[in-house]
């Protein structure tokens, strides 16, 4: 049987769906790219937003145009099955399975049960969901889609933080760490298949192990992953201010292999919109750990993102968070406005604010911010620094790669001009020529440059 699999949302989803990729490869099905070779379709859902929920139903309404042709079986999984699983079916009903956020592990089971029920003469719908607090299976052989040496590794499921606008740990449960000898047995293999960046994602990375071992284990799960032969680079996303500990700043001056980059999603620097937020820390406890950071770690980059537009938000808040993101210049920054979603305590929250209003205050930030970037990214003319090449861009006739300031899919580029061939995977020293707001253009340094 030839599998399609459609991965949906984040870079948590992702990984989900290469352990399901891995164990429908190790129970000898075939896993194919091309949607008319497709005997059956996952599609791995994301729910957390508006816009994401739209994509997730778009594209299985679109896989379900496949059914008139050569589809047998289309499959829904991840965040939008577990959201709605009680009238998933009744609403899209083409659909033949469903599994939810803590049963991917379960895919091959559900196949099965598929191809068992074409003996039936009246085929049942299949479903497989368990408690969301449930922690699936780890697949150590899983299929790195990425094809390159960059590698999603999830440290961790669910939340406990329960931020008012956040649906997440209704779907995705309380906070569990994925034991450490799992994980180290996931990155050698991930390793062995050449990847030598890896990327360590949860809901929330910076509370690992407290609910396995009784104390926050990072800092030790970083060391053991530093030791695997031909991880280069391990990089630290989604980590919240409140629980970065100096012994967690000391991480970065103590692993070589540690990445000087850190993403930690603030929402907002005023205390009564933190509060509203459901947010467990305050302005002065986020400068203070800032503070820390820059102090042990002067080259560290910082990510971070907010929200525009919270209800009870008003335009003092608003100029407030400007005054603190222009005082403290982050490397790099997102913003989304407010999403309203269903199920959350702050869509029912008064004073909701007027969309226009919100898309305003988005667009002031991202002004800012690029004012800030760009200033940053012209200071490094003339200076050298390491690049990771990624691939090459035949459009602008130069290759792609990234920094260390510069996570996969969502910051800045570095292009690099060499008239020689370059592997993806290689580390490159990069003479800076030229900025831009958030992408640089350089010049390889070797042997034969001036």
């Amino acid at each position: 049987m030839n599998i399609l699999m459609v991965s949906l949302g984040c870079d948590k989803n992702l990984c989900d769906s290469e352990t399901m990729l891995g164990l429908l490869q190790a129970n000898n099905y075939n896993i194919t790219n091309d949607e008319e070779q497709a005997d059956a379709v996952i599609v791995n859902t994301c729910s957390f937003i508006k816009d994401a929920m739209e994509e997730s139903i778009n594209t299985i309404l679109e896989m379900a145009e496949l059914k008139k042709k050569n589809l047998k079986y289309l499959i829904v999984a991840g965040c939008l099955a577990e959201r709605y699983k009680d009238e998933i079916f009744s609403e899209i009903p083409e659909i033949d399975a469903c599994l939810g956020t803590t049963t991917f592990d379960k895919i091959v089971s559900v196949i099965k049960e598929l191809e068992e029920n074409d003996t039936n003469s009246f085929p049942q719908k299949v479903s497989n969901f368990d408690s969301i607090d449930r922690l699936a299976d780890s697949c150590v052989q899983k299929v790195i889609t990425s094809g390159t040496f960059m590698g999603y590794l999830k440290i961790a499921e669910g939340c406990n933080k329960y931020c008012t606008y956040c649906i997440i740990p209704h779907i995705r449960g309380k906070f569990r760490s994925v034991p450490m000898e799992e994980l180290i047995a996931q990155a050698t293999y991930m390793a062995s298949q050449g990847i030598s960046e890896l990327v360590l994602v949860a809901q929330e990375t910076t509370s690992y192990g407290i609910d396995l071992y009784g104390e926050k284990q990072l800092p030790k799960l970083v060391h053991a992953l530093g030791l695997i032969e031909g991880i280069k680079v391990i990089r630290l996303l989604y980590c919240y201010p409140e629980e970065i500990t100096d012994a967690m700043i000391q991480m970065f001056v103590d692993e070589p292999k540690l990445a000087h980059y850190i993403d930690m999603p603030l929402q907002h620097s005023e205390d009564a919109i933190l509060k509203r937020m459901g947010r467990h820390t305050d302005k002065a406890s986020i400068i203070e750990v800032i503070h820390k950071l820059r102090k042990a770690v002067p080259d560290i980059a910082l990510r971070t993102t907010f929200i525009a537009g919270f209800p009870g938000e008003t335009e003092e808040h608003h100029q407030k968070l400007l005054e603190f993101i222009d005082e403290i210049e982050f490397a790099r920054l997102a913003v989304f406005t407010y999403p309203r979603e269903e199920g959350t305590p702050a869509a029912n929250f008064p004073d909701q604010v007027d969309e226009e209003l919100a898309v305003r205050w988005q667009k002031e930030i991202m002004e800012l911010q690029q004012e800030i970037s760009e200033d940053k990214n012209l200071s490094m003319i003339g200076s050298v620094i390491t690049v990771v090449i990624e691939g090459y861009d035949p459009s602008v006739d130069a290759y792609v790669g990234r920094s260390y300031k510069d996570a996969p899919n969502v910051d800045g580029l570095v292009f690099v001009h060499c008239d020689y061939e370059l592997m993806s995977g290689t580390y490159i020293d990069v003479r800076i020529t030229e900025a831009g707001p958030y992408d640089l253009i350089g010049e390889i340094v070797d042997e034969f440059t001036e």
